[in-house]
């Protein structure tokens, strides 16, 4: 059976109702919109219902809408996806629960699919995003004293310290940054023109 708006959506709308916030179509592949609460039932229910049957979480990652083109400004900033897969039925699907930058909590699903451990690690690293419930939520990818999310679109590009090993004290110290500023905006052939007279 291949999956429709209406062999996703019925289901899902008739077991979790105001929950699932929408179902629509991109690129060849469906993605559902839930609501971040309800986030872990509705993943188990993927995955243990057999005419889904998503046994395989094959990634979590963050999204930031900031600045986004055509996103509404009082939408929910970031959003969780969860991208799934169906060995059975040869299924791909997208579930998304966005969330608020005040806020940016979702349940975890490490007991839903132990995959989901280090993608949420992963997520929580560089979006913010905290999974409530996840068994050991810290930093993956960068330093443990690292402050900021850095895949966070106000992340600054230059900090204002930087870190080196110092053999002296025989540890990693953080100091003010010792480089010239860059500038990271690329030249345009019209303003090389115009200093080459």
């Amino acid at each position: 059976m291949a999956l429709t708006q209406q062999t996703i959506e019925e289901p899902l709308r008739a077991r979790f109702g105001d929950a699932i916030l929408g179902v629509e179509e991109c690129l060849g592949q469906w993605t559902v919109e839930v609501a971040p609460q309800s986030v872990r039932e509705v993943c188990q229910h993927l995955r243990d219902d057999a005419t889904f049957a998503f046994e395989q979480l094959v990634d979590v990652c963050g999204v930031d809408y900031l600045d986004y083109y055509d996103y509404p400004e009082d939408a929910p900033r970031f959003a969780a996806v969860y991208h799934l897969l169906s060995l059975s039925h040869n299924h791909r699907l997208r579930l998304r629960a966005r969330v608020p930058e005040e806020r940016p909590v979702v349940p975890s699903v490490v007991d839903v699919w132990a995959s989901a451990n280090w993608f949420e690690r992963e997520a929580f690293d560089m979006y913010g995003i905290i999974f409530e419930g996840h068994p050991d939520l810290r930093r993956i990818l960068t330093d443990y004293g690292f402050a900021g999310h850095p895949f966070r679109k106000d992340f600054p590009l230059e900090g204002h310290v930087e870190m080196r090993y110092d053999p002296d004290r025989q540890r990693v110290v953080y100091q003010p940054v010792t480089i010239e500023e860059r500038n990271l905006v690329p030249r345009t052939h019209w303003q090389e023109a115009e200093e080459d007279g």
